[in-house]
């Protein structure tokens, strides 16, 4: 499948003002000029009459790009025809492009997967586009470009460029140093630096609160407001309230976006002692979320609030009265008295989870293979033997050529070329 000639509408679903057509493989050019006459000079958009290949009629007067698969996005000929964006126009032309012999459409992602596997990209410059694609706030369209765009790209190029020249030194070494277990205290030094970069990499936040959202438990005892709360922090009714305690059994998620980070607020069954079974479960439940949240808002009294390391003090129903505790946020959701604070609050602690603006975030695959390399150089830093210095030093080096794609990927590459749309 490798070697077929592909093609997709790369852009949405038709109506639009234009509509593009992307052909990929070895017969691009061939099957560009079946349509549109003689193609234009590479990386030159020329108008063209498209015609059916077998009829000879009109289909459309569009804009026909070409690209070389020396300088092309997938490293194979293309041809991109940008039409009329109508249904009629759009699909009569898909469909004159199946009537070809050897021209196939395209599986979704399978654009992206050549430009992979053809090295216009390596795979963590693809997963920073499936990000991309995917990114609904402003947060993440930033973090998914900085992938897309090569960033840890280039930063991983940079340590297997060190990586290398240190194991070439401990290499000439075994080779040549009449005393085998004589180390150079240089480069133990140099592995130990190394080694702490990467540590200090797998310290920065990760990329999943900010592509899932950061997780905020609202938790509290039956009947604290919790669900009303949600209601009018979401501005709908997404929760079930009542004067009945136990009526929340299950948890309910409300997805915001709060100064362009993702929010994923979450309701919880009221926690107490229940001999309702069914309560119980939903209990259980909300306790394992408080457990697992990267922010607990939690609705109850102070001293009976849970060991988190981001819990928000939260005094509901300020309209009743009362004097809220020290360092809680008071609350009312029949008012709206404190929501912005409420919400600004939930806002700045959710910055300390997020990663930095223009920091490179790493997601869990590429963390795995990090900390893989920095284990290896902390090994080999440990090491007495040059030999054994070399071996870690080689392990380091194949954690990074899993980390961009170069080896034993094949596991994760249909699930991250599924998340593609078609003609990307």
């Amino acid at each position: 499948m490798r070697g077929d000639t592909i093609f997709a509408l790369s852009s949405g679903r038709p109506p639009a003002a234009i509509s593009v057509i992307r052909v990929s493989g070895p017969g691009a050019h061939a099957v560009g000029a079946r349509i549109a006459g003689p193609l234009p000079e590479p990386r030159t958009a020329m108008v063209r009459e498209l015609r059916h290949p077998q009829s000879g009629d009109l289909l459309d007067q569009a804009l026909v790009l070409r690209f070389d698969s020396r300088a092309s996005s997938t490293g194979e000929d293309i041809v991109e025809f940008q039409c009329h964006g109508g249904r009629a126009v759009v699909d009569s032309l898909l469909s004159a492009l199946a009537a070809i012999d050897g021209l196939r459409a395209a599986e979704p992602g399978e654009f992206t997967r050549r430009a992979f596997e053809n090295g216009r990209i390596d795979l963590t410059e693809a997963e920073g586009l499936a990000d991309l694609i995917e990114a609904e706030t402003e947060s993440q369209r930033k973090a998914a470009l900085a992938l897309a765009e090569g960033g840890l790209r280039r930063q991983i190029a940079a340590w297997q460029d060190r990586l290398l020249g240190l194991s070439a030194q401990v290499e000439r070494a075994i080779d040549y140093d009449e005393d085998d277990e004589a180390v150079d205290p240089a480069l133990r030094e140099a592995i130990e630096r190394l080694a702490g970069e990467l540590h200090a990499w797998l310290e920065r936040p990760r990329i999943e609160p900010l592509r899932d959202g950061v997780r905020v438990v609202v938790a509290g005892p039956p009947n604290a407001g919790k669900s009303s709360l949600i209601n009018a922090v979401s501005g709908q009714e997404r929760a079930i309230v009542t004067d009945i305690p136990g009526t929340t059994r299950d948890h309910i998620d409300v997805h915001l976006a709060i100064g362009g980070a993702p929010i994923v607020l979450t309701d919880t069954a009221g926690l107490r002692e229940t001999a309702d079974e069914i309560e119980a479960i939903g209990v259980a439940r909300a306790s394992v979320l408080v457990a697992a949240a990267d922010i607990v808002a939690w609705l109850g009294s102070p001293v009976d609030a849970p060991l988190h390391s981001r819990l928000l003090l939260v005094h509901p129903k300020a309209d009743l009265g009362g004097a809220a505790p020290a360092g809680s946020v008071a609350v009312s959701a029949v008012t709206g008295q404190g929501l912005g604070e409420l919400l600004e609050r939930i806002g700045e602690l959710a910055r300390t989870v997020l990663p930095g603006e223009d920091a490179i975030a790493l997601n869990r695959r590429q963390a795995g293979h990090i900390a893989e390399a920095a284990t290896a150089l902390d090994d080999a830093a440990a090491a007495e033997d040059a030999v054994l210095i070399a071996e870690s030093l080689r392990s380091a080096r194949t954690a990074f050529d899993r980390l961009t794609g170069r080896a034993g990927i094949e596991d994760v590459l249909d699930a991250l070329f599924g998340r593609f749309c078609l003609g990307k």
